[in-house]
């Protein structure tokens, strides 16, 4: 009788002991899903590991949020754990899970500015990416109170936008996105160009314009400079400044080439028909663009047109501008013209 009930308590023990071990082993071995379920998730500062176990198995990342919690205080990564945007998916064991969240690697969805585009290039492409709706991004670019929290005298923050990178998080607004844009831009601004800008006496609204426009006729870094002395020394003279981007600008994207109908079309910033500066830029210019308008190359020229391969015949006047257009624009049309 004793050795049968000895016999029944230690199979109780082992089953106590074995299945609770197998049940973990299980959980660290085998993941929920497939890896097909993704989720996003904050673990913020302070956040009690506890709370955010739970919220992963309320989303299906984790099988338990009790074992993980156990498993992670084991590890002695409970207190290790930095805080930020995490992705995860159902396929993932939990020690990747912890391994993921003690070395920091967050989630990061990186959005780049390119130099040169306008705000109506850059909400296409934040809408293609899936991240804002165009409409809103560009509601966000003309807000009103943005605006005069910069000091911005304009119906938009085109040319405000600083190019480069932004780590645009999950919960993030249009309207926080393009304030940390502007704010990119105006320490910029003030570290680097607004001095320089004041010695020269040119205003900012001015320089932004300009460089603007220096970016989007520039395809080659080492021209623009030059482009930017062209624009200056037409100024200076009181010159259109017949730039073709210019005709483009709101009504449709400018790809390096304008038809007739184009340059004809009345619009605010068309510097064919207008005899000054359009009244906002027409892009956001790169720290390149800005510097090539503050210190312009010192050449005579009023005139120039692409080469076809990205570079640019400059030109001092008409009869040497009018050459170069027969020669790179003219005569290689009427060859493809007379090939087909």
């Amino acid at each position: 009788m004793f050795r049968r009930q000895r016999k029944l308590c230690l199979a109780l023990l082992l089953i106590v002991t074995l299945v609770p071990i197998t049940r973990f082993s299980r959980f660290l071995l085998f993941p929920p899903g497939d890896g097909k379920r993704v989720e996003i998730v904050e673990l913020g500062k302070g956040r009690p590991l506890k709370a955010l176990a739970g919220d992963l198995e309320a989303r299906h990342i984790l099988s338990s949020a009790r074992l993980f919690t156990l498993y992670a205080r084991l590890k002695g990564g409970d207190a290790r754990l930095k805080a930020g945007y995490y992705q995860f998916d159902d396929g993932m064991r939990p020690g990747q899970i912890l391994a993921k969240m003690i070395s920091g690697d967050v989630y990061q969805r990186i959005f780049a500015l390119p130099e040169g585009y306008s705000s109506y290039q850059v909400a296409e492409m934040l809408e293609k990416r899936g991240i804002f709706a165009k409409d809103n991004f560009l509601a966000a670019c003309r807000n009103s109170a943005l605006l005069k929290e910069f000091g911005i005298d304009a119906a938009s923050a085109e040319g405000y936008l600083f190019p480069g990178s932004y780590n645009i998080l999950p919960g993030k607004t249009e309207l926080e996105v393009v304030r940390e844009m502007v704010q990119r831009q105006q320490a910029f601004l003030k570290e680097s160009v607004d001095d320089r800008a004041k010695a020269k006496g040119v205003p900012v609204q001015k320089l932004l314009i300009l460089a603007s426009m220096v970016e989007k006729e520039a395809v080659l870094p080492a021209e623009k400079p030059l482009i930017a002395a062209v624009f200056q020394n037409r100024l200076r003279i009181g010159m259109r400044l017949q730039s073709d981007p210019t005709a483009l600008y709101g009504v449709r994207a400018f790809a390096g080439k304008v038809r007739r109908e184009d340059i004809l079309k009345p619009t605010p910033y068309n510097t064919y028909l207008i005899p000054a500066l359009p009244p906002g830029p027409i892009g956001n210019p790169g720290k390149d663009a800005i510097d090539a308008v503050l210190n312009p190359a010192a050449v005579p020229y009023l005139y120039f047109v692409g080469r076809g391969d990205g570079s640019h015949q400059f030109s001092k006047d008409l009869s040497s501008h009018n050459q170069a257009v027969q020669k790179y624009l003219k005569a290689p049309a009427a060859a493809a013209q007379g090939g087909k």
